[in-house]
């Protein structure tokens, strides 16, 4: 069976899509038929609530006093410089990006690390910086500490986000930005991903005036969940009937932060080997990996699509497999994609890159799965990084 026939075999009418996937998933073996939690539950749980978790977030940025005042708060005409460590890193990329198309002022992503060890290479500036620090918790060691740095020893007023209420990093940052609705009981970030990166593109907006990006980011969620459902049960089957020994990821502008999240899912959940470059640069060395048995997943703009196509069209001749998450594709596209995912989302591109993270989410799930590792428990992790201060070395 192809991941083409999937649905026609698992679509009873009298079954909704959920039921009919997990029905799926335990005929696979995957999910045990019964009330006992299985190897994944809060994994896939919190892959599958993304888009009412956005819709729960957008609505309470929407309360009085929440974004509407938050402008007012912030640095005028500041540089943007975006802080976090692992998968928080990834959302600053994608924040920065993001914040740079829609406000019109410099962003840039580092991780919590630079500005420890290498604040003089950051903070040269001549215009005011304005830091904003993104840990799910509000308890990870090196972003409390760039927070303290910042804000006691540099007087940076700085802008923390997090899931989590009453945290630490709320207490040290000026402003906070608690976006409760996503936090999470796996170890690996999801949702909270996602809904961080949303959560900073509605404040990009609000920032720009731009109530018409807002909007555009409240119809995403139900537009997601459809996409979602259509897209789980063909990611299951196509990592079902093939194996891979080697995942690129590969993105340009701000869809590297979301090839960068991806090749960290399928590292995280199931310890297999993953990269990620930016598309181009993938032919200047990188791409002497490939092989048969490598899965190289594109994340194709409208932007750049052209360029990316043909990248694509060159890595399926050196004879990968390929995975194309893109919003909608032409005929070339299509016969270069092993497996297509097409959103077919009525936004502007860069509303649409939370919706992209979902297919390598599930790819990491579903891989982690099939080689009999759990997902909500990956080796050597944990929720929160928290170092001794020998540990740190700072």
């Amino acid at each position: 069976m192809d991941a083409a026939n999937v649905d026609a075999e698992f679509k009873p009418a009298s079954q909704n899509a959920l039921s009919v996937i997990r029905d799926w998933d335990i005929k696979k073996g995957w999910v045990m038929n019964s009330t006992r939690p299985s190897p994944g539950t809060h994994t896939l749980n919190e892959i599958m609530s993304q888009p009412s978790c956005w819709q729960e977030c957008l609505n309470e940025l929407e309360r009085p006093g929440q974004l509407d005042k938050m402008p007012g708060r912030l640095a005028p005409q500041a540089d943007w410089l975006f802080v976090g460590c692992g998968s928080s890193y990834y959302i600053a990329l994608a924040a920065a990006a993001s914040w740079a198309q829609l406000t019109g002022l410099r962003a840039r992503a580092v991780p919590a690390s630079e500005v420890l060890l290498f604040p003089d290479l950051l903070l040269t500036g001549k215009a005011p910086c304005q830091p904003v620090l993104i840990s799910r918790s509000g308890r990870t060691s090196e972003v409390l500490k760039a927070a303290e740095y910042l804000e006691s020893t540099r007087k940076i007023r700085t802008l923390a986000i997090s899931c989590a209420a009453d945290q630490p990093l709320g207490a040290i940052c000026t402003i906070s930005l608690n976006l409760v609705p996503a936090d999470e009981k796996s170890t690996v970030m999801t949702r909270s991903f996602s809904s961080m990166l949303l959560g900073l593109q509605a404040l990009a907006a609000a920032v720009a005036g731009k109530r018409e990006f807002i909007e555009a980011l409240g119809r995403v969620p139900a537009a997601a969940q459809a996409a979602l459902e259509a897209m789980r049960p063909r990611i299951a089957s196509f990592v079902q009937l093939n194996e891979f020994n080697d995942y690129v990821f590969l993105g340009q502008g701000p869809f590297f932060g979301i090839a960068s999240e991806s090749h960290l899912k399928v590292k995280e959940m199931s310890c297999s080997c993953a990269q990620c470059y930016h598309s181009l640069e993938f032919r200047h060395g990188p791409m002497s990996v490939v092989r048969p048995d490598t899965l190289i997943s594109f994340f194709l703009s409208e932007s750049a699509y052209k360029a990316e196509r043909e990248v694509l069209e060159e890595m399926k001749e050196l004879g990968a497999k390929t995975l194309v998450v893109t919003n909608a594709a032409d005929e070339r596209v299509r016969h270069a994609a092993d497996l297509l995912i097409e959103l077919n989302l009525d936004v502007p591109e860069c509303a649409r890159l939370v919706v992209h993270v979902l297919a390598g989410q599930l790819l990491g799930y579903y891989t982690a799965l099939k080689k009999g590792m759990d997902p909500d428990n990956p080796r050597f992790l944990s929720r929160v990084v928290i170092l001794n201060e020998k540990a740190q070395g700072i």
